[in-house]
C-alpha cells in the first residue's frame, strides 16, 4: 500500500508541478525554518546519507530552488536556504499534495481506524528512534557467542 500510494503521489508531484518527491521533501523541511538550515540536519530529518543530501542539494541549487552557504564559523558545515522560487513551488504543490493524500487515503479509513493507525505508528516510530546499536544488542542473545564456541568443540 505504501509503495503504491507513494508512487501515485510522486507521479502527481512530477506531472503537475515538475518536482520530484525528494525535492518536495527537502523544500518542505526548509519551509519550517525562517532563514537557513544545516545540510546535515536536513539529512537527518529525511533519514538520508550525508553524501546523498549533498548531491541532491547541488542539483536543487542548479535549478534555483535552494542556495547553499558554507559555515563561516568552522568551515566544515554547510547551510541551505530555500529561494523565492523554491518557496513558490512548495506553496503551490503542498495544497494539491494534501488533497491527494486525503482522496487516496484518508477518505477511505474511519476515524477509529485512523486513531489505531496513529497508535501503531507512534509505537513503531518510537522503536525506530532508538539508536541502531542498542537495537542490535537487544535483539542478540548475550550468550550467543559462548554457545557457538561450545558447539564447535573448543
Amino acid at each position: 500500500m505504501n509503495e503504491r500510494l507513494m508512487g501515485r503521489l510522486s507521479r502527481l508531484l512530477q506531472t503537475e508541478f515538475n518536482v520530484s518527491p525528494a525535492d518536495f521533501a527537502v523544500l518542505a523541511e526548509l519551509t519550517d525554518v525562517p532563514d537557513r538550515r544545516r545540510l546535515l540536519d536536513i539529512a537527518r530529518a529525511l533519514e538520508w546519507e550525508k553524501s546523498r543530501m549533498s548531491h541532491h542539494i547541488t542539483r536543487m541549487v542548479q535549478r534555483g530552488l535552494v542556495v547553499r552557504d558554507e559555515c563561516a564559523e568552522d568551515g566544515r558545515g554547510t547551510f541551505v536556504a530555500i529561494t523565492d522560487e523554491g518557496r513558490a513551488l512548495v506553496e503551490a504543490a503542498a495544497p494539491r499534495h494534501v488533497k491527494a493524500v486525503r482522496e487516496l487515503f484518508l477518505d477511505h479509513v474511519t476515524p477509529s481506524e485512523l486513531r489505531l493507525l496513529a497508535r501503531i505508528s507512534e509505537r513503531v516510530l518510537e522503536k525506530l528512534g532508538e539508536e541502531p546499536a542498542s537495537r542490535e544488542r537487544a535483539a542478540r542473545p548475550a550468550s550467543c557467542g559462548r554457545r557457538e564456541r561450545r558447539r564447535g568443540g573448543r
